[in-house]
């Protein structure tokens, strides 16, 4: 007799050439993920190749009960690190009917800056620094602290081995190698600086796609949680007090700055980002002024400032860039839960396109 296991991991490709397609798509919060899965008849490698499909919308948050159906177009295809075989997770955005945007769809004003030739013949790579935090599901505290209760200060857990420091390594180790498997750019993954929290890099990736790997890498991360019995948090400051909160630090470079007197170019680019401050801030997440507080490596949310390997600044810029005379910087002020299409298309539009 087959466990529910043998049939989970049955290998479709011994017996059908048809393919298991999971459509994601991001629902109505801006945060929340959604899926849904369908046959197709055989392999697929381009998502222009595979049918949009529909949902709910008024079950999302994103459409009313009258008029209900929103229709998701497929973008970027992964591999399926949870089915595998030639089965593969495609992530969509959305649609009414007609074929306009709906208001939760960043994607298509970011699709729109990327494909501008101005910022096409820039070449922007983005390095995202993904935090989050790891919970206990029925109290909603982060695992391996004491219920209702605190641990030890922070200090000994940032990278950190052992039982008594580092929490959810399984986790967080699956996640990586469902990452790469996936076709994913993830770069890295390291223990924070709050117990029970981590961090993953997702690129050096080229425009858009920086986006869509990260919501991948999300959404990849929160399967296996689930699977854990672990909540996954993005809320930038999940715990009050002296604890250090979650950010999406967004690490950004173009080909002028890459190149023989970059440091100028990045100059100049600070120099617009701190004209938009305000701007930005307003699109870097929710409950980002919890985080942004002067304290825990940031910079207060009212204030911008940079500086060389200052890691309490809005922008840093690394010693190595200096050095060198090009390279990149890093924007630290989106918060966890940003929306990477919004945090990259804007980074692109203000330091290649916006003219003060």
């Amino acid at each position: 007799m087959a466990l529910l296991s043998d049939l989970v991991n049955l290998n479709l490709s011994d017996s059908t050439e048809k393919v298991i397609v999971e459509y994601i798509w991001v629902g109505g919060s801006g945060m929340d993920l959604r899926s849904k899965a369908r046959t197709i008849s055989g392999p697929v490698d381009d998502p222009k190749k595979l049918p949009k499909w529909n949902y709910d919308g008024s079950s999302t948050g994103q459409a009313p009960g009258e008029d209900s159906e929103v229709i998701i177009y497929p973008q970027a295809i992964f591999k399926d690190p949870f089915r595998r075989g030639n089965n593969i997770l495609v992530m969509c955005d959305c649609y009414t009917p007609a074929g306009e945007p709906i208001p939760t769809n960043k994607r298509h004003n970011a699709a729109k800056i990327f494909s501008h030739p101005d910022v096409a013949a820039e070449e922007p790579w983005y390095g995202i620094e993904q935090e989050y935090t790891l919970l206990q599901k029925d109290v909603k505290w982060p695992i391996g602290w004491p219920v209702g209760g605190f641990p030890g200060p922070q200090g000994p857990y940032y990278c950190a081995i052992g039982a008594d420091k580092a929490f959810g390594r399984d986790i967080v180790d699956a996640h990586y190698k469902a990452c790469l498997y996936a076709g994913i750019n993830i770069s890295g993954i390291n223990g924070e600086v709050m117990p029970g929290q981590w961090e993953f890099q997702v690129g050096p990736a080229v425009g858009i796609s920086a986006a869509d790997e990260l919501w991948v890498a999300r959404y990849i991360l929160e399967r296996i949680t689930e699977i854990a019995g672990v909540v996954l948090s993005f809320d930038p400051k999940p715990i009050q007090g002296d604890w250090n909160g979650a950010g999406a630090h967004t690490n950004y470079s173009t080909k002028s700055t890459r190149s023989e007197g970059g440091y100028g170019v990045i100059k100049k680019a600070i120099e617009k980002l701190g004209l938009r401050h305000k701007e930005h801030i307003a699109a870097y997440g929710e409950g980002n002024e919890r985080r942004l507080t002067g304290r825990h490596e940031t910079a207060d949310i009212n204030n911008f400032l940079w500086g060389v390997a200052n890691r309490g600044a809005s922008i840093r810029v690394g010693r190595d860039t200096e050095k060198e005379g090009k390279g990149y910087f890093e924007d630290r002020r989106p918060a966890s839960n940003m929306d990477p299409y919004t945090v990259t298309s804007m980074i692109a539009d203000t330091t290649i396109l916006w003219k003060p």
